[in-house]
Order: structure tokens, then sequence, then C-alpha cells
């Protein structure tokens, strides 16, 4: 029962943080309307999102079993709770920047936490895999709540009104629960914790020790890749509904949201077929997929032209193509991330997923930021097509990681025959 309350509590505290994440393109296309902010300026609140996350990660991944994971996602809940609260009160894009930091600096504690704790409730790597397909799925689950929840506090008749910062009462009630929660749940962390790990500067050494290894760096610049492909769809396609495709602002948020639901039945289906496909295979089958998906559907946005009576039936085709990428998109990261964790000792696990964390930021800042730029400068179907230039150098990654994983399991029954000694 302990071990069921607790995955539920690691699955709530994701799904919380979906939603406050992936609100950002929603955020970042309703400040454009109701504080009349260009597109560069409103892409800075992914900067604000994923830049204390990176930092926050360097600063203390690493010795976060120190702390305890469980007292630091209560700690992150408490964070993102008092500044939800403050955006109803304060409603201005001062304080939505001072959302997103505090949304950075919890879920850096909070992802590493929960990757960790995987590892202490699962036994081995089939185990680990599944389960973390299973709370990346439901992540994407809380994305596409996200959606729907703030296109419900959205004035359709005028889009501009900040009425919509009552969302946040619903976000901060839904910390409160989930904090009572893991205050009343008990977690082993016992195994998280070795000799190396458990000071600053051991910890520390263990970080900078992880990046020597050829199959971490390999990894790091996969995800890298991964999550600046995306960021670039999930926090822009909102915009590029309302303005490429010409859709109402709460229809453009709603339809974007398809992305989020076809990513967690993606997530969730990829446990199934890894029981039959390599690996390696299919996450290939996916970025090629990908990439097919984009060049067929941006050419039916193309000179679209604005309908007063546009709806769900009579929506552009390229509405309902553009968000199937998730399909093909979803098991990328859960299954690298799986291969790169399991492949370490239970006590590596913080330090780890705090690089995949750092790197993980990197991208979707870098991803945003060029998507936004090249959206503003040459249109939104031009940043789009950059999108496959990343789709490529994931291919390539890819490659040299399956190399290095295969060389790393190699070895594998060495080092266990040594640790025996």
């Amino acid at each position: 029962m302990t071990r069921f309350r607790m995955i539920a509590a690691l699955s709530l505290i994701y799904i919380v943080f979906a939603i406050l994440l992936n609100s950002v393109g929603t955020v970042i296309l309703q400040s454009i309307h109701t504080f009349g902010i260009d597109k560069p300026q409103a892409s800075l609140l992914e900067f604000f999102k994923d830049l204390p996350i990176a930092i926050t990660s360097f600063l203390v991944a690493s010795f976060l079993p120190l702390i305890g994971y469980r007292r630091a996602m209560m700690i992150a809940l408490a964070i993102v709770g008092c500044a939800c609260a403050l955006m109803p009160l304060y409603p201005n894009f001062h304080t939505t920047e001072l959302l997103f930091t505090c949304v950075g600096i919890a879920f850096a504690l909070t992802k590493v936490s929960v990757y960790s704790s995987i590892g202490l409730l699962t036994t081995n790597k089939t185990e680990h895999s599944r389960l973390t397909n299973t709370i990346e799925g439901l992540f994407m689950f809380g994305v596409l709540i996200s959606g729907w929840l703030f296109s419900a506090f959205i004035d359709h008749a005028e889009p501009a009104n900040p009425i919509w910062f009552r969302v946040y009462w619903v976000l901060a009630v839904l910390c409160v629960l989930v904090f009572v929660l893991l205050s009343t749940t008990r977690l082993d962390e016992s195994a998280a914790h070795s000799a190396r790990t458990d000071s600053l500067g051991g910890s520390v050494a263990a970080m900078m020790r992880l990046l020597m290894r050829p199959l971490v760096y390999v990894f790091l610049i996969s995800a890298f890749l991964y999550v600046l492909i995306e960021q670039s769809f999930g926090t822009w396609l909102p915009t590029f509904n309302n303005e490429i495709l010409k859709l109402p602002n709460a229809m453009s948020i709603q339809v974007a949201s398809i992305l989020a639901g076809t990513t967690a039945i993606g997530r969730i289906a990829a446990g199934q077929v890894l029981r039959r496909m390599h690996w390696h295979t299919l996450l290939n089958i996916c970025v090629i997929g990908m990439g097919l998906l984009v060049v067929i559907a941006l050419p039916l946005a193309q000179h679209t032209v604005a309908r007063p009576d546009v709806g769900w039936l009579n929506a552009p085709l390229a509405a309902y193509l553009l968000p199937l990428i998730g399909l093909l998109m979803a098991p990328i990261y859960p299954v690298i991330n799986s291969v790169a964790l399991s492949s370490l000792p239970k006590p590596m696990h913080a330090a780890m997923t705090g690089l995949i964390v750092i790197f993980s930021a990197l991208g979707g800042t870098l991803g945003s930021r060029i998507t936004a730029v090249v959206f503003s400068s040459f249109g939104g179907i031009h940043a789009f097509y950059f999108s496959l230039v990343p789709m490529t150098l994931v291919l390539i990654a890819l490659f040299f990681f399956k190399r290095e994983a295969d060389r790393a399991n190699a070895v594998a029954p060495a080092t266990v025959d040594l640790a025996a000694e």
C-alpha cells in the first residue's frame, strides 16, 4: 500500500507540474493579447522557466539525497503553490515571470526526486522502463488537462480579459492536496545513499565524473535535441493555430492540447511495443515519421483564410495533423532516460537526473527561442520547418547512443563481479 501511495503521489505531482510547465504556450498567447507585448518578449517566459531549472539542478540535484526526495517534493509544492496564489492577486507580466521562475526552481527539485524515486520503487530495468513510461504518460495527460483548464477561464468574446488569471486558484488548491498526500506517505531512501554522495563535495564530484562517460554525454546530446523539438511544438503550437491556421484563441489552445493527448497515448502504448521491438529501431521509426508529418502538414497550412464560422468540424486539416507528431515523439524521451538511468547504480541516479534536467532545460529554452525568432521574422511555417534540422541530428545522436549503451551492457557483468568481490 505504501508503494502504491508513493507511485500515486509521484504521478500526481508530475501532473501538477505538467499543467504549469506546459501552460507556457497558452500564457505566451494570452500575454501577447492581455499585456500587448511582442513575441520575442513573450518568449522570455520560456527563459524564466528553463534557466532556473538548469541552475537549480546544477546546484542541488547531486546532493538531493541529503535533503530527501520526499521532502524536496514537498518544498517544491509549497514554492509553486504560493506563486500560483500571487497570480490572481497581482495580475501583470512581471508576476507571470516570477511564477515561471518559481515553477522552474520547483520542477528541478521535483523531476530529480521523481526520477530518483523510480529507481527506489523498482527492482529491474523492465520495471524501471515501464514505470518511467507510465509516469511520463501521465505527465502528458497533465499537459492535455492544461490546455482545456486554461481555455475554460478565457473570455472567448474578449481574449485580453485578465479573468484567465483565476485558473491559478485551482492550481494552488491542487498543490495543497498533493502536499498533504506526500506528507502522509513514507519512502525508504536508504538505497540512494553512499559514502561518495553523502557529502556536498562528493556529490558534485560524482556529477562531474558522470560527464566523463561516453554513454552519458551522448545521451545528454540526444535528450537536448529531443527537448528542443518538443518545446518548439509544445510552446508555439497555440500561436501557430491562432496566427497561421486562423483559429480563435480558446480553440487554438484546445486544438494544441491534442498534441499532449497523442503524446500520452504514445508513451503508454510504447511500453507494449517495446516488448516486441528493440528500442533503437522504434525510436528511429518515430523520428523519421515525425519528419514526414511535418513535410505533409505544413504545405496544407499555407494560405489558410480566416473564417468567422470556423469550428471543430471545419478546421483546417493541418490543425489535426500536426498534433499527431505526439504519437511518434512520445517514446523518445522516457526510453532514452530509462536506458541511461538503469545502466547506473542507484546512488548515482540523482546526479544523473540533475544532468538530464539541466540539458533538457537548455534544449527547451533554445528551442523556444529559435522558434520565436524564426516565427517573428519569417512566419510560423518556416519556424516549424526548422524542426527538421534537430530531427536529423537526433537520428545521428541515437546511433552513437545505442553504440555506447551496448558497450555499457557488455561490461556490466564484469562490473557486478568486481563489486561482489
